[in-house]
């Protein structure tokens, strides 16, 4: 109990007020010269978590050099909206339009306002860059293998018609079991008769990686070519790991994800600096969580192991209560929920105990009042949500003085907005700014 108050007493001394954008002023000045950033979030459908990370995304762009922000999203439709923030040539200039690429459930996770005006953001500073100095937007994740092989294809037969074969020979693979929206029938497929699509897609890979320096294309474009080949190989490995116990199919995708980035920070050189958007359980440190009893290592675990602690700034997000968009189940109608108060011993209650305002903490300033081992519950809200079930899950154990260098810390939270596809608006709403 007596660390307990030495903590709420260090907290209390040392929390930097959330008011206004100067106010993150300590915040940029304490990540300095870190190659990467990484930017979580307690919830995928929460509105001050997204204008926040935004904000502070803006601001390293801006006077810290950073080359581009890589999101927890597939690659095909995060590639299109990156093309439409790069000024590439042809674009549509709809940024509603835009967002419609993510047609897959939950669309709203990045078809939303929020989203929306950052990206309308993205597109204007570049504007004032030429092609090699502008700010791109990239999908880490590993579920879109159909989208990906499509991608192959309908790039292939431009490019290289006679490599095309191979790219077919693969999706015909796929057909007879698997469909966009999920590939568990694959995997319970392969489970059941151990006949996998993995030769084909190797030999996708393999002929696409040959090729690749034959390609008449911008050098962007055959980036993502491959990059899609990647998807197609570890999503097949994936959705064969997911019916499997253990943790394989999660530390495939952290894997992918980590990959992905490594391959990203090459293409944009030697100094390149990235900025992640995921979730805190993608983010913050595995290793100072319960799921490293469960052998399950993250992307910010993983980053920080290649580069070293200095060079990778993972910051939380966090709230007490409010509102979030989910859904009840996978596929579900996606809806506003109300977000209970935090529960008794949680890292949330003891922050709104301290304080009922908005407020970050940078764990350097308060790390040495922090026991050794100090564990605190602390909320994470996924996509499936159950308001009602929450008291009896939705909190993961962690050492937060260890697993994040800094966290952000909201009182109150509400849902984000997001852009309903069948509706088309003619002007953004006013009414969503990505401020705090």
């Amino acid at each position: 109990m007596q660390k307990d108050w030495n903590l709420i007493a260090t907290i209390q001394g040392n929390k930097h007020s959330l008011q206004d954008e100067k106010d993150l002023d300590a915040l940029i000045k304490y990540i300095g010269d870190a190659k990467i950033v990484m930017l979580g979030e307690a919830s995928h459908g929460t509105h001050e978590y997204y204008t926040g990370r935004a904000l502070i995304s803006r601001r390293l762009i801006e006077e810290k050099g950073f080359n581009f922000i890589a999101v927890e999203g597939d690659w095909p439709p995060c590639y299109q909206l990156n093309r439409f923030i790069k000024n590439y040539v042809g674009r549509q200039k709809d940024i509603q339009e835009i967002l419609r690429v993510f047609d897959r459930w939950p669309t709203w996770m990045w078809a939303n306002w929020e989203v929306a005006a950052f990206s309308w953001w993205l597109h204007q500073y570049n504007l004032n860059h030429v092609p090699l100095k502008r700010i791109g937007f990239y999908g880490l994740d590993v579920y879109s293998l159909w989208e990906s092989l499509q991608a192959i294809i309908d790039y292939l037969e431009k490019e290289d018609p006679e490599a095309v074969n191979v790219a077919k020979q693969a999706i015909r693979c796929f057909e007879p079991y698997f469909n966009k929206e999920d590939g568990q029938k694959y995997a319970w497929a392969t489970h059941l008769v151990p006949k996998s699509c993995e030769n084909q897609v190797v030999d996708l890979l393999q002929a696409i990686r040959t090729q690749l320096p034959c390609y008449v294309t911008d050098i962007e474009a055959r980036l993502s070519i491959e990059q899609n080949a990647w998807v197609v190989a570890n999503a097949e490995r994936y959705y064969r790991a997911m019916i499997k116990p253990g943790p394989g199919s999660w530390n495939i995708r952290d894997q992918h994800m980590m990959k992905t980035l490594n391959r990203l920070l090459q293409f944009y050189g030697k100094e390149a600096k990235a900025i992640v958007w995921e979730h805190n359980t993608h983010i913050g440190d595995a290793r100072f969580t319960d799921m490293r009893e469960d052998q399950m290592f993250n992307i910010g675990q993983l980053a920080r192991e290649q580069y070293g602690d200095q060079a990778v700034k993972l910051v939380g997000f966090g709230s007490y209560q409010g509102t979030v968009m989910a859904g009840r189940s996978w596929g579900a109608k996606q809806e506003i929920m109300q977000v209970p108060a935090a529960r008794q011993g949680s890292w949330e209650k003891l922050l709104h105990n301290i304080s009922p305002n908005n407020f970050y903490l940078l764990m350097d300033e308060i790390r040495d009042s922090f026991g050794s081992d100090t564990v605190y519950d602390y909320r994470a809200i996924g996509v499936v949500y159950h308001p009602e079930r929450e008291h009896y899950g939705n909190y993961i154990p962690s050492q937060i003085a260890n697993r994040y260098d800094a966290f952000i810390y909201y009182d109150e939270t509400q849902a984000l907005h997001p852009i309903k596809h069948e509706k088309k608006l003619t002007k953004m709403p006013e009414t969503y700014p990505w401020n705090f």
